[in-house]
């Protein structure tokens, strides 16, 4: 039996800023996404992989989140040009935070509080 990752899926309130994390600041290709009974976005992350964002109430939306995402459940990005998101997160309001291993690595929320890891990757 082989098993592969496929997708992750987070929820979001507003899909007009979820647009621009993932898709402005991100620079992530919106996929083809079947017709569900709620709204949402598909994003591809090559290889088959996606990111499924869905228009869904959160339960948890009163969660505590610490300062620092890498303390948090997050997932991971692998990407060729850390330096150039980190200004367009910047550009966007959108602070992050280094990795605290002293990897090429940083941390952010997006607008609804899902912890997000961005890896240099060589």
């Amino acid at each position: 039996m082989t098993v592969v990752f496929h997708h992750v899926a987070i929820i979001v309130s507003d899909l007009g800023k979820a647009k621009l994390v993932y898709g402005d600041t991100l620079g992530l290709e919106q996929d083809v996404r079947p017709d569900l009974n709620f709204d949402g976005l598909f994003y591809s992350l090559g290889g088959g992989q996606q990111l499924h964002i869905m228009l869904l109430d959160n339960p948890d939306a009163q969660s505590i989140t610490p300062k620092h995402g890498g303390r948090y459940r997050h997932f991971a990005l692998a990407v060729s040009d850390l330096n150039t998101i980190k200004i367009k997160l910047d550009d966007a309001s959108i602070p992050c935070t280094m990795s605290k291993s002293g990897r090429a690595a940083l941390f952010f929320y997006d607008f609804d509080g899902n912890a997000i890891e961005l890896i240099q990757q060589s």
